[in-house]
């Protein structure tokens, strides 16, 4: 008897096999579809381990993909005809656009640094206003900039490794994953590595752990908390920065309204789900990914079987909400059992010297 038939087991099976060849076909678009989850989420990192919440991290993404998008146009404009370089298909505009897309980041960062920090307002005020900014000021300049003809700037090419790599049996795929990407992609790993390390082993790390832990006892022992918090803060704009100049310059070459479409929430969830560790928040943002991905291959390629019957009688738009659904059955398992830091969100002002 064929196991595939066994009315419970079989379609359990189905699904193990549909999965895996997901995986196994899909895996580059799954690592590209974490990158900017993983990078919101390594700002995230940046901000909650030094005690500041931020839930702005969607307007940054959003005001930077489109600044990072404009700035490129403008000096692909100035400077037409610029040939591709040889590696990734670099130009100067796209250069130019990347450092406009991290300014961006930085300054949205620095404004809720000035608001969290200084003047000490609701932190998850400050993240909502720089959302409702960002949508209001993309929006509204991406529509006096449609009514002329806007070109794009160019986008940066995908590395294409060599196919005697990519068509070896069993692991062919795992190469195809990894190095058939942008090099916005490809940083993605590297920063997190590197993060993961700085955050655990280094002296800053162990400074940012204790200001977001109890920044009483670390002013205390000589740490700047307010200087140390806005160092931090301002830095992890560049995470977000890069993520925006990942929509428009790495995986598009254009900007659509909301293009960012909730990824700077879901990385907040990947920072959770990952109990704050950049490591295990990248794991979390290939599991949204590859369920995003999932959703995609169910709605175009459904598999065959009984599975295939029954997931044909559901509604699309239950595969296009799978991601979200997965980030909320995340969220309501891993809750309460991820405790963030102590000092997570707490405004601190510094004790009088009388």
């Amino acid at each position: 008897m064929d196991l595939l038939d066994v009315p419970v087991l079989g379609l359990l099976l189905q699904l193990v096999i549909f999965l895996v060849d997901v995986l196994t076909r899909n895996g580059s678009i799954i690592l590209a579809l974490s990158a900017p989850i993983a990078l919101g989420a390594l700002c995230g990192v940046m901000n909650e381990r030094s005690g500041v919440v931020n839930i702005g991290i969607e307007g940054m993404m959003l005001a930077s993909a489109f600044f990072g998008w404009w700035v490129a146009s403008i000096v692909g404009q100035m400077a037409p005809g610029q040939p591709s370089g040889i590696v990734f298909g670099i130009t100067i505009p796209i250069i130019a656009g990347v450092l406009a897309a991290l300014t961006t980041g930085m300054v949205a960062s620095l404004v809720h640094a000035w608001l969290a920090i200084s003047l000490r307002v609701d932190q998850i005020i400050s993240g909502t206003v720089i959302n409702i900014v960002a949508v209001g000021v993309t929006g509204y300049v991406n529509l006096l900039l449609s009514r002329t003809s806007t070109p794009t700037g160019g986008k940066l090419v995908p590395f294409q490794p060599p196919q005697e790599l990519t068509d070896l049996p069993v692991v062919g795929w795992i190469f195809d994953m990894f190095l058939h990407q942008g090099p916005i992609t490809m940083s993605v790993i590297i920063l997190v590595v590197i993060m993961q390390i700085l955050l655990m082993r280094s002296r800053w790390g162990l400074r940012t752990r204790a200001v977001g832990e109890h920044p009483k006892a670390a002013e205390t022992a000589g740490i700047d908390v307010i200087r140390l918090r806005y160092r931090n803060v301002i830095l992890g704009g560049l995470f977000a920065g890069l993520g925006g100049a990942w929509f428009t310059l790495d995986f598009g070459s254009s900007f659509e309204n909301g293009m960012t479409n909730g990824t700077g929430f879901i990385a907040l969830a990947a920072l959770i789900f990952g109990r704050w560790h950049p490591v295990g928040a990248f794991g979390a943002a290939l599991l949204f990914a590859g369920s995003r991905s999932l959703g995609i291959a169910i709605r175009t390629t459904p598999p065959p079987g009984q599975l295939g019957d029954l997931l044909s009688n559901l509604p699309p738009q239950v595969f296009s909400a799978l991601p979200y659904v997965i980030t909320i059955i995340v969220l309501a398992g891993v809750v309460g059992r991820s405790i963030p830091p102590a000092a997570d969100g707490q405004p601190y002002e510094r004790e009088s010297a009388t």
